[in-house]
C-alpha cells in the first residue's frame, strides 16, 4: 500500500479568509454609494451632506480585522467535511451581527467621524449577503475538488457494531465529503466485502504510521466495550482524529454536547427541542405565512371547492390525526375519495391508481392541492408549516411498537410538508426511513432549517413524485 502525504488545508481556509475580505470591503463600498450616491437619497433625503469615502474605508480596515477575528472564534475558518449550506449560512449570519453590535460600539465611543446609522445597517445586509455567496462558492468548489479525488483525508473503520456499515455507505454516497475509507481494523463480516483488511486492532498503531491516515472511525460491538480506551492508548502521540459511534447511539437521538456542572463534565444526549424564543419565532412564522397564504390562496379555494362539488359528497374532508404531545386534531383537507371511502375497508393507506380517488381527486392529489386547507390547521395552532407529518391513531399505535423512535416525532408540532417528504419518502415508503428523516428535522431544527425544507417543498410538489 503506498503511504500518502497528508493534507494540512491551508487551500480552503486561505480562500474563505481573501473572501471575507473581498466581501466585507466590497459591502462597505456598496452601502456608501447605496446611501449617499443612489436612488435612495430620493427615498431618505442625506440632510447633512455626503461624508468623504476615505472615512469609511479606513473605519472598514479596522472592522473587517475584528470581524475576521469573531468569524475565527465562531469556526468559521477551516475545512469542515461535512458542513451543510443551511449551517453555514446560519453561522454567518450570527457572526455578522455579533460583529455590526461590535462595530456600532466602536462608532458611538468614537467622536472623531460621524457615521450613518443607515450605512450601518445596508453594511450589515450586504456583507451578509456578499459572505454567503462567496462561502457557498467555496463550499461547492471544495466539494467539486473532493469528487474528482482531491484534498481528501485517508480514513478506516475499526470495531464491529452494525452502524459501520451505515457509517461506510454515507461516506460513499457524499464524495464531497472528502473522505477515502481505505479500509477496516478487526473482524467485522458487515465490511470484508466492501472494504479491505488492514489488519487486527493490536497492530492499529504500526498501520495508522504506514498509510498515514487522517481519521479512524471507532464503531464499538457489543463485546468491545474497551475498544476505543485501547485504541487510544496504542495510539499516544499520533496525530490522527477519532470519531466514535457508541453502542448508545441506537437508542439516542440528540447531538451530543459536553456541559460542566460543579467542575464534574457531563455528556448530554438529549435536550428540549425548540422551546422558549424558538418556539415563539416559529409560531410567529406560521401565523404569518399561513394568513397570507389563506388571503392569496382564496381565489384558487373556490374553484377547487366547485370541482370537488361535482362528486358527491362534502367539499371539506376531516380526518383525526395525532400531533404535538400525543394530542389529537382534526386534519382539514379537500375531499378527494369518494364519500365513505373508509366504510368497508377501514383505515388504510391510498396506493398507487387507488379506485376511491375521484378524477378531480386525482389531480388534486398530484400537486398536492388537497393539503391546501391545512393553512387553516396551522393558524389554529393544531400543526406548523414544517415539521413530520401527522398519522392517524391506528396506525401510530401500529408504529409505536414497531418502529424505533417512533414517538420522537411527537415531540414538536406536525407539518404540513417536512423533511422526510421532500427527500423522496412519500407515498408508501418505509416507515422506519420516514422516521430516521423525521427524528433529524427534530433535533437539528432550526428557522433557516425550515426556510429550506419549504423550497425543497415547491420543486417537490412540481414534480409530482409519488403523489397519488
Amino acid at each position: 500500500m503506498i503511504k500518502r502525504p497528508k493534507e494540512h488545508g491551508l487551500f480552503i481556509p486561505f480562500l474563505q479568509v481573501i473572501s471575507d475580505i473581498i466581501a466585507i470591503e466590497g459591502a462597505f463600498l456598496v452601502s456608501y454609494w447605496l446611501r449617499f450616491h443612489s436612488f435612495l437619497i430620493d427615498i431618505v433625503p442625506v440632510t447633512k451632506g455626503s461624508p468623504s469615502l476615505n472615512g469609511y474605508l479606513l473605519s472598514s480596515y479596522l472592522v473587517t480585522a475584528v470581524w475576521l477575528f469573531i468569524f475565527q472564534t465562531n469556526g468559521l475558518y477551516g475545512v469542515r467535511r461535512n458542513v451543510s449550506r443551511v449551517y453555514e449560512i446560519n453561522r454567518i449570519i450570527k457572526s455578522v451581527i455579533i460583529g455590526m453590535l461590535v462595530a456600532m460600539a466602536g462608532a458611538f465611543l468614537y467622536r472623531g467621524y460621524s457615521f450613518s446609522r443607515i450605512v450601518f445597517f445596508l453594511i450589515g445586509v450586504t456583507s451578509i449577503v456578499f459572505i454567503m455567496i462567496f462561502r457557498l462558492g467555496i463550499i461547492n468548489y471544495e466539494r467539486a475538488r473532493h469528487r474528482k479525488g482531491k484534498d481528501l483525508v485517508c480514513a478506516a473503520i475499526a470495531g464491529s457494531s452494525t452502524w459501520v456499515g451505515d457509517v461506510l455507505e454515507a461516506i460513499r454516497k457524499n464524495p464531497g465529503f472528502g473522505i477515502d475509507i481505505v479500509g477496516y481494523f478487526g473482524e467485522n463480516v458487515l465490511l470484508t466485502e466492501s472494504c479491505a483488511y488492514l489488519g487486527p486492532v493490536d497492530g492499529i498503531a504500526r498501520i495508522i504510521k504506514k498509510q498515514n491516515l487522517d481519521v479512524v472511525f471507532i464503531a464499538p460491538g457489543e463485546k468491545e466495550s474497551r475498544l476505543f480506551a485501547d485504541i487510544l492508548q496504542k495510539c499516544i502521540g499520533l496525530n490522527v482524529e477519532f470519531y466514535l459511534l457508541p453502542d448508545i447511539i441506537d437508542i439516542m437521538t440528540s447531538r451530543l454536547r459536553v456541559e460542566e456542572m460543579g467542575g464534574i463534565a457531563l455528556l448530554k444526549v438529549k435536550e428540549l427541542t425548540i422551546a422558549g424564543w424558538n418556539r415563539v419565532f416559529k409560531r410567529a412564522f406560521d401565523i404569518a405565512f399561513s394568513v397570507v397564504s389563506l388571503v392569496l390562496l382564496s381565489p384558487l379555494f373556490l374553484i377547487i371547492a366547485f370541482a370537488v362539488s361535482c362528486s358527491k359528497g362534502p367539499i371539506f374532508y376531516r380526518q383525526e390525526r395525532i400531533g404535538r404531545d400525543g394530542r389529537e386534531f382534526d386534519l382539514i383537507k379537500f375531499r378527494s375519495m369518494k364519500a365513505n371511502a373508509e366504510t368497508a375497508s377501514g383505515p388504510v393507506w391510498t396506493v398507487k391508481d387507488d379506485l376511491r380517488v375521484t378524477p378531480a381527486g386525482k389531480f388534486l392529489r398530484r400537486f398536492s392541492l388537497d393539503e391546501f386547507p391545512q393553512l387553516i390547521n396551522v393558524l389554529a395552532g393544531e400543526m406548523s408549516l414544517v415539521g413530520p407529518r401527522p398519522e392517524r391513531p391506528h396506525f401510530v399505535d401500529k408504529f409505536k411498537a414497531s418502529v424505533p423512535k417512533y414517538l420522537e416525532r411527537h415531540r414538536v408540532k406536525s407539518g404540513m410538508t417536512g423533511w422526510a417528504q421532500v427527500n423522496g419518502l412519500r407515498g408508501d415508503a418505509s416507515i422506519a426511513e420516514r422516521t430516521k428523516y423525521d427524528v433529524y428535522y427534530v433535533e437539528n431544527w432550526s428557522f433557516l432549517f425550515d426556510i429550506k425544507i419549504i423550497i425543497m417543498t415547491i420543486w417537490t410538489v412540481i414534480s409530482g413524485k409519488d403523489s397519488y
